[in-house]
């Protein structure tokens, strides 16, 4: 924390000219010479954009062969677990070699179990680094960078889903990349020092009524698609129709609500407080939603490019007005007391413990 000096009066004030400290303790990098590690990082972001551009191709018509698609995704696959070891500070050995020889199977043998596991595992770690790839922002263009840089990476995982071409059951496998996503995101923000000891009770029970929203939400949904009336399915059925004739596309209201908004107040909060982390492992629900869009063969591009982008800005101006109410700035009497508390993390590329 920032050191404390005495000012005229005896009042006591936050200097603001003593960088704060990161608050979790981060460990050497393996990679000692800066200039190594920033050629290793750029490469990783040049496979990143070669993998994002050949999974493209299963969803825009280019003159390029249909085999292009498939090891794009796996190249995706692979970036993305090197993406989220290094900014989670794992182990390279441990966790890369099993996804990389999964990827490989997957693309040699064509079983489905393999393929099936490989695009599971993508929309996972695509989901969960999107998320954890962001920075702390404090202000609204860096707040509006963040929210763009996140909605990036998630695209080009559901680019990856679509690449792999798999045939599987939507509602399932939207349901056990969500799962699993939640479960991945609540221990690395758990281990990143944001235990719930430093929530507060306010907050506590805040983040345990929406994950109990997010819950009945899903249960709900799934309770209507499985036995709900034919009146009420009909009626849900014509108003999708509807907006589809009418706007081509019909935002997803998981992402508008919920995923997206978390998203950008969970940066805004990061910038002061470390408890943002866990707003963020909410944004993974919107995320993961993204991620998986594309996993039918059948899913229209246009459709699912339409809704996508309706659920972007309508979450993000829903997000902007959460955020107008809770990050609130400092009355004068506060401010003349205590100078703005700023959070200090890592680097975009540098691991976060």
């Amino acid at each position: 924390m920032a050191s404390r000096s005495k000012h005229a009066g005896g009042r006591r004030r936050l200097d603001s000219s003593v960088p704060d400290d990161y608050d979790v303790p981060t460990r050497a990098p393996r990679i000692a010479s800066p200039e190594i590690a920033y050629l290793v990082m750029t490469g990783v972001s040049v496979l990143w954009l070669i993998g994002t551009l050949g999974a493209a191709t299963a969803v825009v018509a280019v003159d390029l062969p249909r085999w292009v698609a498939r090891p794009s995704a796996a190249l995706l696959m692979t970036v993305f677990v090197i993406g989220l070891v290094h900014r989670a500070g794992g182990h390279m050995r441990l966790w890369c070699p099993p996804v990389v020889l999964l990827g490989i199977a997957a693309l040699v043998t064509e079983r489905q179990a393999l393929l099936a596991s490989s695009v599971v595992l993508t929309g996972v770690l695509a989901a969960v680094w999107s998320v954890m790839v962001t920075r702390p922002a404090g202000s609204l263009p860096a707040v509006l960078r963040e929210y763009a840089i996140a909605l990036l990476a998630a695209i080009s995982g559901a680019l990856a889903v679509a690449a792999w071409n798999v045939d599987v059951n939507y509602q399932r496998f939207s349901l056990v990349v969500l799962a699993a996503s939640l479960g991945i995101a609540i221990a690395l923000v758990w281990s990143l020092g944001a235990g719930l000891h430093g929530l507060g009770r306010q907050n506590f029970l805040v983040l345990i009524g929406i994950a109990v929203v997010l819950l009945l939400v899903i249960a709900y949904s799934s309770f209507v698609r499985a036995h709900g009336s034919q009146a009420l399915i009909d009626a849900i059925t014509d108003l999708i129709i509807w907006a589809r004739e009418t706007f081509r596309g019909v935002p997803r209201p998981v992402e508008v609500l919920l995923g997206f908004p978390a998203l950008i107040v969970g940066v805004s909060m990061r910038s002061r407080r470390r408890e943002g982390w866990w707003v963020l492992v909410f944004a993974v629900v919107g995320t993961s939603v993204l991620t998986t869009s594309l996993v039918s063969p059948g899913a229209f591009p246009t459709y699912i490019t339409l809704s996508t982008v309706y659920s972007i800005i309508l979450g993000g101006l829903v997000g902007l007005i959460v955020r107008s109410q809770v990050i609130v700035e400092r009355s004068s009497r506060a401010a003349r007391q205590f100078e703005e508390e700023h959070r200090v993390e890592p680097g975009r590329f540098a691991p976060l413990r």
